[in-house]
C-alpha cells in the first residue's frame, strides 16, 4: 500500500489554464470544460460534481459548499457561503428530551438541509458561462457509465464498511459483498446519475422542491429526523464578505464566519509576530505553529457560531491587540499547560478545487458531507448521501454554537484566496476537517515566509494539536530529533490516524504570464494546465 505522507511530485506550469484537485478525473474535466469554452466557475462546478461522484465518501449533493471568486484578475474576491441550516422545528430541547450531550453521527439529528446544489445553481447563473447541463454532464456520465476506484479513495471507503453496512440503501450502492470496492475496480451510482440529470434540466428546484427533495424529507422522517419540504424550499446560501489579514505584503481573504477561515487568519497573525528563519521544520518553528493553533482553535470553539444566532466578535478576533496577546503566551521552552479546552473532532473528508482561466478569473471552491460518507444515511431513490455537518453543533447551555432551530453551525471547511498589488495572486485550500485553519496558515507561511515552491509546502510532514492537553499527531516523517525535542518541551506526540490535511493550490506568474499549480500528494490528484 503507498504511503500517502511521502512526496511524490513537482509542480505543473501552464501559459492559459490550471485546475488542481484532488481526483485526475476531477482535474481532467475542468479543464475539458474550460477547452469547450467555459470559465473558471464552470470548470470549478463540473470538477466538483465529478467528486460527488468518484469520491462519494469526502463530498457529495447532499452537502455544502464555500467559494471564493476573483474575476479577471483583479483583488475583488467575492465569497459565497453555502452551509445548510437545520430544520425549523429543530430544537436544543430534542436532544435533552432523548438524554443526548452530543449530536449522534448516524442520526436524521446531524443532517442539515444540504446548501450545495443551491451554491452551484447561484454561482454558475451570475459567473458561469456554459449551459449547465454542459458543466454536469462529465459527472453524469461517470455515474452512470462507472469509473474507476483509486488508491487514497479505496483506502477512505474500506474504513468506512460498518457505517455503510448499517444502511440499507448505502450498502446497496457502495458495498459488493459487504466489502468496499477494490482498486481499479469499475463503480457505478444510476440513481445518482438519474438525480444528476434531473439538477442538469431542473437547476435548483430540482433538487429543493421536487420528487428529489421528497426522497430525503421522506427517509430522514422515517428515521425520526423532523425535516420538512418548507426546509428544503427555504435554503438559501448568500454572498457574504471575505474576512482578511495582510501578512508579509499580502492580503490573505476567507470565508466569514460561520466557517472557520477567520481562525486561519488568526493563526498567521499570531505567526506574524515571530520571526522566520532557519529551517521551516525546526522544532523552534514547529512548537511556534503547534502552539498558534491550540490558542487560535480555543478562541473558535468559544465564539464561532452562525453570526446571525450569535454575536460572533470578527473584530476582535483579527485584532492586532489579541494577536499580541496571544503571541506572547507562547514560551519556546516549553509547552502550554493552562490553555482553555478546544473541541476537535477529527473529521477529514473533504474536496478542494482550485481553477484559474486564460482571462484569470480565479476559484477557491471547496464541497464537503463532513464524516466520510457522512451519516452513512442514502437517500433510497435519489442515491443522494446524507451529510453529518451538524455535529459540529454544541449542546452546551449557553454557547455560541449551540444548535437552534434554522440555524448553522460552526463549519470547517474553507477555501483560501491570496491577492497582492490590486491583483489576485493565489487561490488556494487545504481540506481535512478541523485541521484546514492550520493547513491554511501552515501553506501560506511555508510559501511566503520561507520561499518553498507550493510543491514542497504541500509535501512538509505535518503536525496537528488535538483538544487532548499537550497531545500532538505527527506524521511518520517528520524527524525523530524533531520528534524528540518537541517531547522535551513538553508536547505528547502520536502517530497521525490519517494522512494529515489534503492541499490544492495555483499561484499566478503575472510577469512571465504562466501559472504553476500543486496537489496534494496524500490524495488521487494531481495539478494540469495547458
Amino acid at each position: 500500500m503507498r504511503n500517502f505522507e511521502k512526496p511524490t511530485r513537482s509542480v505543473a506550469v501552464s501559459r492559459n489554464t490550471m485546475a488542481a484537485t484532488s481526483h485526475p478525473s476531477a482535474t481532467l474535466a475542468a479543464l475539458q470544460i474550460m477547452e469547450a469554452g467555459g470559465n473558471a466557475m464552470d470548470a470549478a462546478i463540473a470538477a466538483c460534481a465529478v467528486q460527488c461522484v468518484v469520491e462519494p465518501g469526502s463530498t457529495g449533493i447532499g452537502g455544502d459548499s464555500f467559494v471564493l471568486y476573483a474575476a479577471n484578475g483583479s483583488d475583488k474576491v467575492i465569497a459565497y457561503n453555502g452551509s445548510g441550516r437545520t430544520p425549523a422545528a429543530l430544537t436544543a430541547g430534542w436532544f435533552e428530551e432523548r438524554g443526548l450531550t452530543a449530536v449522534p453521527r448516524q442520526s436524521p439529528a446531524a443532517v442539515t438541509i444540504p446548501g450545495a446544489i443551491d451554491a452551484w445553481t447561484r454561482l454558475h447563473a451570475d459567473h458561469g458561462r456554459l449551459p449547465f447541463g454542459d458543466v454536469l454532464a462529465p459527472a453524469i456520465r461517470f455515474a452512470e457509465e462507472g469509473y474507476a476506484i483509486t488508491p487514497r479513495v479505496h483506502r477512505d471507503w474500506s474504513i468506512e464498511e460498518n457505517v455503510l453496512a448499517a444502511d440499507p440503501t448505502a450498502a446497496r450502492i457502495f458495498l459488493t459483498g459487504g466489502r468496499a470496492p477494490a482498486i481499479g475496480e469499475v463503480h457505478r451510482q444510476p440513481e445518482l446519475a438519474e438525480t444528476l440529470k434531473r439538477i442538469a434540466v431542473g437547476g435548483r428546484a430540482a433538487f429543493y422542491e421536487g420528487p428529489i427533495a421528497q426522497d430525503m424529507v421522506s427517509y430522514l422522517n422515517s428515521l425520526g429526523g423532523l425535516h420538512t419540504m418548507e426546509d428544503f424550499a427555504n435554503a438559501r446560501g448568500e454572498y457574504v464578505d471575505p474576512v482578511t489579514t495582510d501578512f508579509r505584503g499580502y492580503t490573505i481573504h476567507e470565508c466569514p464566519p460561520n466557517g472557520q477561515g477567520i481562525i486561519a487568519l488568526l493563526i498567521l497573525n499570531i505567526l506574524s509576530r515571530f520571526e522566520a528563519k532557519g529551517d521551516p521544520q525546526s522544532p523552534d518553528r514547529l512548537h511556534v505553529e503547534i502552539e498558534a493553533t491550540r490558542l487560535a482553535y480555543a478562541a473558535r470553539d468559544a465564539w464561532i457560531a452562525d453570526p446571525d444566532k450569535a454575536d460572533v466578535p470578527v473584530a476582535e478576533l483579527l485584532s492586532d491587540a489579541l494577536a499580541d496577546r496571544l503571541a506572547a503566551m507562547i514560551d519556546l521552552e516549553r509547552a502550554l499547560i493552562d490553555l482553555p479546552p478546544f473541541e476537535m473532532p477529527l473529521h477529514r473528508d473533504t474536496v478542494y478545487i482550485s481553477v484559474v482561466d486564460r482571462d484569470r478569473n480565479a476559484v477557491s471552491f471547496i464541497n464537503s458531507i463532513f464524516d466520510s460518507f457522512g451519516t452513512g444515511l442514502v437517500a433510497p431513490r435519489s442515491g443522494v448521501i446524507l451529510h453529518n455537518r451538524g455535529q459540529s453543533f454544541s449542546l452546551k447551555p449557553g454557547h455560541p454554537n449551540r444548535v437552534a432551530p434554522s440555524k448553522r453551525p460552526l463549519h470547517t471547511i474553507i477555501p483560501g484566496m491570496v491577492t497582492r498589488n490590486g491583483r489576485v495572486e493565489m487561490p488556494f485550500g487545504v481540506m481535512g476537517g478541523y485541521y484546514q485553519a492550520l493547513g491554511h496558515a501552515h501553506l501560506i507561511s511555508k510559501v511566503l515566509d520561507y520561499g518553498m515552491d507550493m510543491q514542497e509546502a504541500i509535501d512538509l510532514p505535518r503536525v496537528m494539536p488535538t483538544s487532548d492537553g499537550t497531545k500532538v499527531e505527527a506524521e511518520s516523517t517528520i524527524d525523530s530529533a524533531t520528534k524528540a525535542e518537541l517531547e522535551r518541551r513538553g508536547f505528547t506526540l502520536s502517530p497521525a490516524q490519517d494522512p494529515l490535511g489534503g492541499a490544492q493550490v495555483i499561484r499566478i506568474d503575472w510577469d512571465n504570464g504562466t501559472l504553476t499549480g500543486a496537489s496534494e500528494s496524500r490524495k488521487d490528484g494531481i495539478a494540469l494546465g495547458v
